[in-house]
């Protein structure tokens, strides 16, 4: 054991990519053997927040890194465990001195993971240094200059990395390194919707965006259809690290001129929100399993398996509520608007608590970045007792947002041939008019599982009623003072 050779590790999470990488960065500079690593842990893959198409993401990364790594004799040492099995079997055959990756604002089941991972590097003299990500801050006990320092990161260089001469472990290394583990098959199925992972494809979809499709972006942003096509569809290549933010922020303000402002500084100021929502839950990660504001903790709400089942099954009787879940199960993205009404019917329409969709949306969102997730559900479902109460109308959206009924009749083809009056309100429906158009309401499509008008009403009344409760208005000023900006106009300049 005492020959063994010292080398560093890089151990990628969120963060898979080759340029403007920290962790890499760092590694590299210290000039010693560096080892390439991504754990795939049972423990995250067993967790019901995920599901197969995050990991077949992750390995369309993986083989995407690959492929340009094999220019200088190395590959990412990819395997199926858990990390700190990984790492002390890593430590019969080398010598760790230090390890490098991203901080990671993610799940209670991530933060345990790396608080077990520090006390295992304490005690093997390992040292982690883990770097910052997306100019996201830990310990931060209010916003007073956040943003100051978030632009700056945005604005400062690139880390800027050369891998020709890099001291990165061989190919051979690695191969021999993989007998003693369990190698993670990175092959994937061909997926005819899904989006594919790498930098690659990333750049591909920024390239198109930034030169043709951003034309469109203020004008189809909330159109459930030609948002597809409009809205940059970046998400999942930031929320697994194939692009870093500060890449995206300095590609849109290097593209941007005196034509497209508007457009491209709308979608800057979307990034700065973007890091606002994750530093949010960064610094109060409690709202993963409960509404930050702890006035709506005494909200109680009636459990439906019926009702739930229904929304998750596209089979509510409402169809931009039905056509944008089907369309999220089958593709893993929706645009903002859409998932803010699915999450809003299924607070307020439904009446069902936002914990018990949680999990289920994660698991279909393949962008699922949990630094959104949880502070968007806890703003869609009204229990921040800081925003704007919105409870979505379906039937206005669909009417204003899918005039022509597009989106709809392709993902729900049994109303495709309906006449455009019926499409949005199929219910409304004679039993003469159902005839006519060889069509049975609650056979060939449910009927509304809810009186929505009602559900509607209650709802605001509720939550109206306890934006004024002595809890909510004094955990709102707590918010305020912890989480807001003191010149919240900069979040939405659109001009830089």
């Amino acid at each position: 054991m005492t020959d063994r050779e010292e080398i560093n590790v890089v151990w990628f999470k969120r963060d898979l990519r080759l340029q403007d990488n920290e962790a890499i960065y760092n590694a590299l500079a210290s000039n010693k053997p560096t080892l390439l690593l991504y754990v795939f842990e049972k423990s995250l893959i067993d967790d019901p927040h995920y599901d197969e198409r995050h990991w077949n993401f992750i390995k369309q990364s993986l083989v995407d890194l690959n492929q340009q790594l094999e220019n200088y004799n190395t590959k990412i040492l990819a395997v199926t465990s858990e990390v700190i099995t990984v790492f002390n079997q890593l430590q019969n055959y080398y010598k760790i001195d230090t390890v490098y990756s991203h901080q990671e604002t993610g799940l209670l089941i991530t933060y345990n993971r790396d608080k077990e991972f520090a006390r295992y590097c304490r005690n093997n003299s390992i040292n982690w240094v883990e770097n910052n990500n997306n100019g996201v801050l830990r310990g931060l006990l209010n916003r007073e200059d956040w943003f100051d320092k978030w632009e700056n990161y945005m604005n400062d260089s690139q880390f800027e990395i050369n891998y020709t001469n890099s001291k990165l472990l061989s190919i051979e290394n690695i191969k021999n390194l993989e007998k003693y583990f369990i190698k993670t098959d990175l092959e994937t199925p061909n997926h005819k919707y899904f989006q594919k992972g790498g930098v690659t494809t990333a750049w591909k979809y920024a390239t198109s965006f930034f030169e043709e499709r951003h034309k469109g972006y203020m004008y189809n942003i909330s159109k459930p259809n030609l948002s597809r096509k409009s809205c940059s569809r970046l998400s999942p290549y930031i929320a697994w690290g194939n692009l870093s933010i500060r890449q995206v922020y300095q590609t849109a303000l290097a593209y941007k001129n005196e034509e497209n402002k508007k457009q491209l500084g709308a979608f800057v100021s979307r990034l700065r929100w973007q890091a606002h929502f994750i530093q949010k839950f960064e610094m109060e990660h409690t709202m993963e399993t409960a509404s930050i504001n702890k006035g709506y903790h005494k909200l109680k709400k009636s459990i439906s398996l019926e009702y739930q089942q229904a929304w998750q099954k596209g089979k509510t009787g409402f169809p931009l509520i039905d056509a944008s879940m089907r369309c999220l199960i089958e593709t893993g993205y929706l645009n903002f608007r859409m998932r803010s009404m699915l999450v809003s019917f299924f607070t307020h329409i439904l009446w069902q608590p936002w914990q018990a969709s949680s999990e289920y949306l994660s698991r279909l969102f393949l962008d699922f970045e949990p630094g959104i997730h949880f502070p968007q559900l806890n703003m869609q479902a009204g229990e921040t007792g800081i925003n704007d109460l919105r409870v979505y109308n379906p039937i206005k959206n669909s009417l204003e947002h899918d005039a022509d009924a597009t989106f709809i009749k392709k993902w729900i083809p049994e109303l495709a041939k309906l006449p455009k009056a019926f499409i949005h309100e199929p219910y409304l429906m004679t039993p003469l008019d159902q005839q006519f158009n060889n069509f049975e309401l609650g056979i060939d499509y449910p009927k509304p599982i809810v009186n929505i008008k009602t559900n509607r009403k209650r709802a605001l009344d509720i939550l109206w009623n306890m934006k004024n409760d002595e809890d909510v208005v004094n955990e709102s000023r707590r918010i305020l003072i912890k989480h807001t900006l003191s010149d919240r106009s900069r979040m939405l300049k659109t001009n830089t």
